[in-house]
């Protein structure tokens, strides 16, 4: 077994992949760019090497820097964790040349999975069920392809994967212009604008089956994994096993996950994902092969919890040399388990990454919890805007449910907007506990889940009773001092004024002191955060002498929403446009936003300029006709 390994990757999977190393006394290696010099994941490991300047992303794709860091340490081996540099055949044979052992697979069958649509026809060939479309190398004629196999359908990026260059399109109109924005997105991403075209599924589930293959033969699947609730095509919640999945499709969708790692000469952890029509349930005949994820997968906590498999350890052993020890038919589901993927965003703002300093983070202790960030750190527009992910275990789907649920209205956080409330919605929706999902639950439902909810009267409350006990803590016995109505026949009633996203809010102090579960925290800027049953609102203490009248929404100009890099501006002063024209493009962690006019209207001036690094808040474009 390795005496020291280094960690590719950083945050919540550097941690974790800490964690197994350290429970089996190996020692760790940690690499970390310029932004990254104060986190979690550098403070967690043995040793931790500086690998880049910014831009701070790019930093962990310097594989020459990463190599240099393993020689540098003595590290035997090196784990990608997921993302960066874990589908990197290139960086796989370096690691092999550098005499460095590679915690993956081997560069050939990282090749042969890479591009989706060589994937596919590989597949095809072996006789694994692909769906419907034009995976060639030809990127000429590909809408006439995609008329070929009938609207709507998806382009997709055949490097990479997360939903990065996959844009859905339902009308011949509107391809052109989704073919850019993908293979923008995806050259971007992945360093290759190539993509496919396959036909969309009405109702689609995602099937994911997680398969293990040693270097003496071995292959295995460890069952399979629903990943259907996603937003943006990224995933947000996970569950082992599949709901509704029988037996006997169990049986032949593993045989099929066995066989696609067989087909490349896979070995380690790999995921062989599923797309499925589920019209009618899950059945053989109505699911197809996507793609395989030649890496470990964010949502693999699940099949460890209802399979008791540690799968960073078989990975290890597996990398050393070591065979499998269980046969197929010792894995077996025990109970069911569901993950949820903590973010730093807004869902009731088309969930726009949120970036900000966590000044108050307090995550459940009664469940497993994979986090990367501590409390005070402060999460950039650099990197995937995950906080955490949460993962219940229980005896029944049901139980799994209720108790993560429960375990996220402990949940508190402060000093940016995350998706905890409405991932504790999504629990508990109706559709969602009796099973009927797919991969457009969320957009369905997304006025239920992801509300403008105001702070309840409560929250209210428990502020301004902080605020005035703060304003007696602050003063003497005077009662000219004192900030709490004092008069001779004893305190008065006081109300205070609160501006909650930009409208009034005047509540009474209670009298006398009251508890209502509610935390309390000034933030930095001085707002004050109510954090209630897993909520945090935002309250601002209205003041009189500096307050200006609440607004409503200016259409006069267009801000940025978040911190980020302008990748296109597609307009210029005194050019007219419609509501909902595209304006500038926007690119933060590692997603296209495209910024839209809010109104008919003309261009005064543009602000943004291609290339630059702009700061949430940002004026981008000023439109005529109003005041500035």
């Amino acid at each position: 077994m390795f005496q020291k390994i280094l960690i590719a990757n950083r945050g919540e999977i550097a941690c974790r992949i800490m964690r197994t190393a350290r429970a089996m006394g190996i020692g760790t290696v940690a690499v970390y760019s310029d932004a990254d010099a104060e986190s979690a994941h550098a403070a967690a490991a043995d040793e931790a090497v500086r690998i880049g300047p910014p831009p701070a992303r790019e930093s962990y794709l310097r594989a020459d820097a990463i190599l240099e860091a393993a020689r540098a340490t003595g590290a035997e081996a090196i784990h990608p964790g997921y993302g960066f540099l874990s589908e990197n055949a290139d960086f796989a044979e370096a690691c092999a040349a550098a005499g460095i052992v590679f915690i993956g697979p081997p560069p050939g069958a990282i090749r042969a999975m890479g591009l989706k649509g060589d994937a596919k026809a590989l597949m095809d060939k072996a006789g694994v069920p692909v769906v419907p479309g034009y995976h060639g190398a030809d990127q000429i004629g590909l809408k006439s392809e995609a008329a070929k196999i009938g609207y709507p359908v998806l382009i997709k990026a055949v490097a990479g994967g997360g939903g990065k260059g996959m844009r859905r399109v339902d009308v011949a109109e509107d391809f052109e212009a989704a073919l850019e924005s993908a293979q923008r997105e995806a050259r971007g991403a992945f360093g290759s604008d190539r993509v496919l075209v396959e036909k969309y599924v009405a109702r689609p589930r995602h099937i994911e089956v997680q398969v293990f293959a040693d270097r003496h033969g071995n292959v295995l699947h460890l069952l399979e994994r629903d990943c259907s609730l996603q937003r943006r095509h990224q995933k947000v919640v996970e569950e082992a096993p599949a709901p509704g999945m029988t037996a006997e499709t169990r049986k032949w969708i593993g045989a099929i996950a066995v066989t696609a790692a067989r087909t490349v000469g896979y070995v380690g952890a790999g995921t062989v994902e599923f797309i499925a029509d589920a019209s009618q349930g899950l059945c053989p005949d109505r699911i197809w092969f996507m793609e395989m994820n030649t890496r470990l997968q964010v949502e693999h906590p699940v099949t460890e919890a209802i399979t008791g498999i540690d799968l960073v350890e078989w990975q290890l052993r597996v990398a050393a040399g070591e065979a499998l020890f269980k046969r197929q038919s010792d894995i077996r589901p025990r109970g069911h388990a569901v993950e949820v993927r903590l973010y730093a965003e807004d869902p009731a703002n088309g969930f726009l990454p949120s970036t900000g300093t966590l000044e108050r983070l307090a995550l459940p202790s009664e469940v497993r919890v994979d986090a990367g960030v501590r409390e005070g750190d402060v999460v950039t527009a650099f990197y995937d805007p995950m906080i955490a992910k949460v993962i219940a275990h229980g005896e029944t789907r049901e139980g799994a449910m209720a108790k993560l649920g429960e375990a996220l209205s402990k949940v508190e956080i402060a000093g940016l907007r995350t998706n905890n409330a409405f991932l504790i919605r999504t629990l508990r929706h109706p559709d969602f506990v009796a099973g009927d999902i797919d991969t457009g639950f969320i957009t369905r439902h997304l006025e239920e889940l992801a509300p403008q909810t105001p702070p309840p009267d409560e929250a209210l409350a428990a502020a301004a009773q902080s605020v005035a006990k703060g304003n007696l803590a602050d003063t003497d016995d005077d009662p000219w001092s004192r900030g709490d109505s004092f008069r001779l026949a004893g305190a008065s009633r006081q109300t205070m004024d609160f501006v909650v996203d930009g409208k009034y809010r005047s509540v009474t102090i209670p009298l006398p002191s009251t508890e209502f579960g509610v935390h309390i925290l000034k933030l930095t800027n001085g707002d004050l955060a109510a954090m209630h049953k897993g909520e945090t609102f935002v309250l601002h203490l209205h003041d009189p002498l500096h307050d200006m009248e609440a607004e409503g929404d200016r259409t006069d100009r267009v801000l940025a929403p978040m911190p980020g890099k302008i990748i296109q501006v597609q307009v210029q002063a005194g050019q007219s446009v419609r509501r909902g024209d595209p304006l500038v493009i926007l690119e933060a962690m590692k997603m296209e936003h495209t910024l839209s006019a809010p109104r008919d209207t003309t261009v005064e001036s543009v602000d943004a300029v291609l290339g630059d690094q702009i700061a949430e808040g940002a004026v981008l474009v000023r439109f005529a006709g109003e005041a500035a």
